[in-house]
């Protein structure tokens, strides 16, 4: 990269600018990482995690005390009866895919309380794609419900498709692919309150991706039932190599176990291999890496509404996710983005991104990021549907200085073909 006196003159008051608006929320993004190590450490600590627990079993996985363990030292950091974090998760997208399919029976009705859900569960529910085993294949009906204007959940419209069948409310916390705000946990608490007083046989399931260790609750430290999330996300601490959760209620957790392995096995089996050490490191860690993703998403905001452009949120608003959206306009000024930020990473710097399609999703999908575990959003990633209006999602940082790099590169880039001004 050009030493900072080359840049346009743009690009350099749009770091200035950015840096400046960084700073004055370090002290608050450091009260919320202090106080989540502490609470992590504490729970390490509780659970007596020594060196044996970090080594790995083969085979059945019989007997792994780690595995165990470390389910127990989730539970405590998520605020729920019980957790199941297993590397046989491939995704995200699979864990919640196992705790929907473990607890939902024929003839129940799921309401999202949120919207529509993010690109890959649309066939998980069968909104998409036919005969592939999806909810609706297998005869749970689903219903969405968006929220309002300001983001808000619309309370008398969901409630209007409450019906005797309904059996869950579905929440997705992040954005996703959506230009909205994500859910604070002090609105998923109104959203707990409410259930519990007027619907309290419902059971209430929160996609967790992007959210946990950002704000210093978690959901089920105000009362959700479930919830589940990637490993390589935020609780990987950009050292998990694969994996997810689910959390929750124990026999809701019991019940996404029988899913994941089959009845009877539940969650007494499965091997840990080689990734148990990265797992409870990770884990650790990741106060840490939240709290430089976060930095680098400020800058990030800060630094593209200086040159011009929409981001959401704004620089100044609180944050409960990692993702930075970026309304780019075009699909060559999102390919330009895309292919700079490549440009910062350790990883396959010189491989230059180009659309394509990518299962579970509808539209072609251009990603950046060169990550040393494949898809690692923990790490930095940028990425997003090749559809109007062209936004971008950044998410992760390993460090806040990564993301700030990446950024400017991209900024580089769309100079560099005419289409940044």
């Amino acid at each position: 990269m050009d030493s900072k006196s080359e840049w346009p003159e743009l690009i350099r008051k749009a770091v200035t600018k950015a840096e400046e608006v960084l700073h004055r929320q370090l002290p608050a993004l450091q009260d919320i990482a202090n106080r989540n190590h502490e609470k992590i450490l504490k729970a390490f600590q509780e659970e007596r995690v020594a060196t044996y627990h970090l080594q790995g079993t083969t085979g059945y996985g019989l007997g792994d005390s780690g595995r165990e363990v470390l389910d127990r030292v989730v539970a405590r950091i998520l605020g729920t009866q019980a957790a199941l974090v297993r590397g046989q998760f491939v995704s995200g997208t699979h864990a919640i895919a196992a705790a929907l399919f473990g607890v939902l029976r024929p003839g129940d009705h799921v309401v999202s309380v949120s919207g529509r859900p993010y690109d890959t569960l649309e066939e998980v529910i069968g909104l998409r794609g036919e005969g592939q085993g999806s909810l609706l294949d297998f005869g749970i009906s689903y219903t969405a419900v968006p929220l309002d204007s300001q983001g808000n959940l619309q309370y008398s419209l969901f409630s209007e498709n409450i019906t005797t069948k309904t059996r869950m409310l579905i929440v997705q916390r992040s954005r996703g692919y959506a230009w909205r705000n994500s859910l604070m946990i002090s609105q998923l608490k109104e959203l707990v309150d409410f259930v519990r007083t007027n619907y309290p046989h419902l059971i209430i399931f929160v996609d967790n991706c992007y959210g946990e260790l950002v704000e210093t609750l978690e959901p089920g430290d105000i009362g959700v039932d479930l919830m589940a999330g990637s490993m390589i996300k935020n609780l990987g601490g950009s050292l998990a190599p694969t994996g997810g959760y689910v959390a929750g209620r124990s026999d809701l957790v019991k019940l996404t176990a029988q899913r994941l392995t089959a009845p009877g096995i539940g969650e007494h089996m499965g091997a840990t291999m080689e990734w148990q050490r990265l797992f409870y490191q990770g884990l650790f860690f990741s106060p840490l890496t939240v709290s430089e993703s976060l930095q680098g998403a400020i800058f990030s905001a800060a630094f593209w509404r200086a040159l011009g452009f929409e981001v959401h949120p704004e620089p100044e608003t609180p944050r409960t996710d990692l993702i930075q959206a970026v309304k780019l306009g075009s699909r060559e000024k999102m390919i330009a983005f895309c292919q700079g930020l490549q440009q910062g990473s350790p990883v396959d710097s010189h491989v230059l991104p180009i659309p394509s399609g990518m299962p579970g999703y509808e539209d072609e999908i251009i990603m950046a990021g060169g990550t040393f575990i494949q898809g690692a959003t923990s790490e930095f990633s940028a990425d997003g549907p090749l559809r109007e209006p062209y936004i971008v999602y950044q998410q992760g940082g390993i460090s806040h200085t990564y993301v700030q790099l990446g950024n400017i590169l991209a900024a580089l880039k769309l100079w560099e073909q005419g289409l940044l001004s």
